[in-house]
């Protein structure tokens, strides 16, 4: 059995399309919206709208933590726009996912990013594509739990929920032979962006979850230059699958 697991898509429809070639399944970790490319400025929702130099600004403002003054930056430019913000986004993003969600191959199992919009992922996703959130399923004999979205931020995007959620839903998921997330276990060296500079929100729910209950593998993105790819943490291997972006491969699983 092969299996292609990628993450934090963030726009790449082209590379999509051939991640399934070779396997017998594809799994999608999240994140398929491109809002702000933290590495190529001119790319995503927010340049579109606003330009590069004021991607260029409002990237420098969240790198120095001073996300109060990027939020009253970014509402002084939706501002000067003079539309409607979740309407401009959500229209935005309902042309990216049509995109997105027709390059899935058959079969794909998917779970949401913190970025993405799980309101909207019922219109878009096929026959051929199962969305799991805090929910298992058997994939050529082993058992794989999805748990999606992020923790909240200041960031505040579209997916963020409180730890206490979270951890209920790591918990429904239970034991499973690879544990799937959007976000990794909470360990500095897996949390920790060497681009961005910052330390991103990890799971202490989903740590414990590992330790506990010690499945083969736990798989996550989030963390697009991560200052660790992968770990062990007891019989568990960890790996950073979210380098889809700017990669275009995907990671490969076999047994």
């Amino acid at each position: 059995m092969r299996l292609h697991v990628v993450s934090d898509v963030h726009g790449n429809a082209r590379d999509l399309a051939r991640a399934g070639d070779g396997a017998d399944a594809l799994v999608c970790l999240g994140d398929l919206v491109l809002f702000l490319d933290y590495r190529d400025h001119s790319r995503g929702i927010f340049p579109d709208l606003f330009g590069t130099e004021n991607a260029h600004r409002i990237v420098a403002l969240r790198t120095a933590r001073r996300f109060e003054e990027a939020r009253v930056f970014g509402a002084a430019l939706w501002a000067e726009l003079g539309v409607d913000r979740a309407a401009a986004i959500e229209q935005a993003v309902r042309r990216q996912y049509a995109e997105l969600f027709a390059a899935f191959p058959t079969p794909t199992y998917a779970t949401y990013g913190n970025v993405d919009m799980p309101a909207l992922w019922p219109e878009y996703a096929a026959p051929g594509t199962t969305v799991l959130d805090g929910q298992r399923v058997e994939i050529g004999g082993l058992v794989f739990g999805f748990v999606g979205g992020g923790l909240r931020t200041p960031m505040r995007t579209p997916y963020e929920i409180s730890d206490e959620e979270y951890a209920a839903k790591v918990e429904a998921v239970g034991e499973v032979d690879v544990l799937c997330s959007h976000i990794p276990p909470e360990v500095p060296e897996l949390v920790y962006d060497t681009v961005a500079r910052r330390f991103e929100r990890g799971s202490r729910a989903l740590l414990d979850a590992v330790r506990r209950t010690r499945p083969r593998y736990a798989l996550f993105g989030h963390v697009h230059q991560p200052l660790a790819a992968r770990m062990r943490i007891g019989a568990t291997e960890c790996v950073n699958v979210g380098h889809f972006a700017s990669t275009g491969r995907p990671y490969a699983l076999q047994w």
